[in-house]
């Protein structure tokens, strides 16, 4: 469904014959480019998974008038999985989208992939993480052997579990992982069907304590505390339009850059305009999630270093590592290859202050 309407636009085609017809001169090309930019874009954006706290950055780029401010026409819709958002970039279905990156990674090591890019990191770091319960005995990462570990299907943390297993002195081969769907995951964990489940920490851990599952008796083993270095959900656009529309792309990034830093300044305000636009949702959880994502995955030391949105080599080099022990790349991607620096803004701009 989608949430933020396309208003169809004239300007472009009009301005740009207009421009035309005052003939080829050493002024022209400028003129096309200040025309280009002045000139309204559609833009069709597929988020990963309906809209939750997740998507406040890109929400609030939309209800504070900040796509608007960039004259940008945005319609949003929601896909059902990383996965889903690059095949629908891949049919053109889509212009922009949100993926997890280490999905991205995965599609590029293809030879025959389309190039896709991604022009922003929205998550600087995954969301990667093992959610247990105390109860079950589950104490400590290594007290996971001998243990049962749900895994949902699509589930994208038990991909990188390998690397951190053997990183961290665990036989990953001692923990027994059991495959269910994941609309039973947290009901599992909470009902002790499984001893612990792979997920995301801001998804499972908060709809854990929603379930009624205490607080103390949750153990959340996050992925980055244990070594892993990934980066998570960015923000992919499709080779044709990074490459007709380039200024289209770099103020859709502006608009959102300045979402994120609105979300960060005041996650509860951000949560009020999250909750509009949700089906359902209770504002409480969300908020707990957005000040979980906020906090651990979004305002990192990286980030409060360099800015957000972007990537740094030698951290993308050995996530790429971790990604080989799982699966294995039949074409290493340069950074290059997944990530496109000249859409970001400069990096003053892209300080959370």
């Amino acid at each position: 469904m989608s949430l933020f309407k396309r208003t169809p636009s004239h300007s472009r085609r009009t301005i740009v014959q207009g421009i035309a017809a005052l003939g080829a001169t050493a002024f022209h090309a400028p003129m096309l480019r200040a025309a280009e930019e002045a000139a309204a874009a559609n833009i069709q954006f597929t988020l990963d998974r309906p809209v939750d706290a997740i998507a406040a950055p890109l929400v609030l780029a939309a209800t504070r008038g900040l796509y608007r401010a960039e004259n940008l026409n945005v319609a949003l819709q929601a896909a059902t999985s990383s996965k889903d958002t690059i095949k629908q970039v891949v049919s053109g279905a889509t212009d922009i989208a949100v993926a997890d990156l280490n999905t991205l990674i995965r599609y590029r090591a293809d030879p025959d992939s389309l190039p896709i890019k991604a022009a922003f990191v929205l998550l600087n770091r995954a969301a990667y993480a093992v959610v247990a319960r105390k109860s079950r005995g589950v104490i400590s990462l290594g007290s996971l052997e001998g243990r049962i570990l749900g895994v949902a299907e699509g589930d994208l943390s038990i991909r990188l579990w390998p690397a951190l297993a053997r990183s961290n002195g665990i036989k990953a081969s001692a923990v027994k992982q059991e495959k269910i769907s994941p609309a039973v995951r947290e009901p599992m964990l909470s009902a002790g069907q499984v001893d612990a489940v792979t997920g995301l920490s801001y998804l499972s851990a908060v709809n854990l304590r929603d379930r009624g599952v205490p607080a103390d008796d949750l153990a959340v083993f996050r992925f980055a505390e244990f070594g892993c270095v990934a980066y998570g959900l960015a923000v992919i656009v499709h080779p044709k339009f990074a490459a007709t529309r380039p200024d289209a792309v770099r103020r859709f990034v502006r608009a959102i850059t300045k979402g994120t830093q609105l979300a960060i300044h005041d996650p509860d305000k951000a949560i009020d305009e999250v909750m509009t636009q949700m089906d359902g949702g209770v504002r409480e959880l969300e908020l707990m999630r957005l000040k979980i994502a906020i906090g651990d995955n979004i305002v990192t030391d990286d980030v409060r270093r360099d800015g957000l949105g972007g990537i740094d080599a030698a951290r993308f080099d050995a996530s790429l590592e971790a990604i080989a022990e799982d699966f294995p790349l039949r074409k290493r991607p340069a950074l290059t290859d997944i990530f496109d620096t000249a859409f970001l803004p400069d990096s003053g701009d892209r300080k959370i202050g």
